[in-house]
């Protein structure tokens, strides 16, 4: 019952087959995310990027994985860059600089582990 609670307050189906790509619509000039898990272990979310939108440099005290969908993006961590397409992930390890950029409107899942 628990789990039911908590999926309504995401608005996210428990139990239910879901189109990543579906969960976000790109919106001119913004970055738009969707939280699609939080839990205090972690959390699950869904981005969509337009075109040259981005964030910028920041840390995060946890690891952090980056699956992109769809388009392209430029992830730079430490301060090297990585170009990324749909398809391909990365690991942005806790504590390094990382800063994310759309070469091409793109869409991406951040996964987020707090241990």
């Amino acid at each position: 019952m628990k789990n039911d609670t908590q999926a309504k307050a995401y608005k996210t189906p428990a139990a239910q087959t879901l189109s990543p790509v579906r969960l976000v619509e790109y919106q001119d000039g913004s970055v738009v995310s969707r939280e699609v898990l939080k839990k205090p272990t972690g959390s699950v979310t869904v981005f969509a990027f337009d075109d040259g939108q981005g964030l910028s440099e920041h840390t995060a005290p946890f690891d952090a994985l980056v699956f992109v969908l769809e388009g392209e993006a430029e992830i730079t961590i430490a301060g090297q860059p990585h170009r990324l397409n749909g398809g391909e992930m990365i690991l942005m390890p806790a504590g390094q600089p990382h800063a994310l950029k759309a070469l091409h409107r793109f869409k991406m899942i951040l996964t987020m582990i707090r241990s």
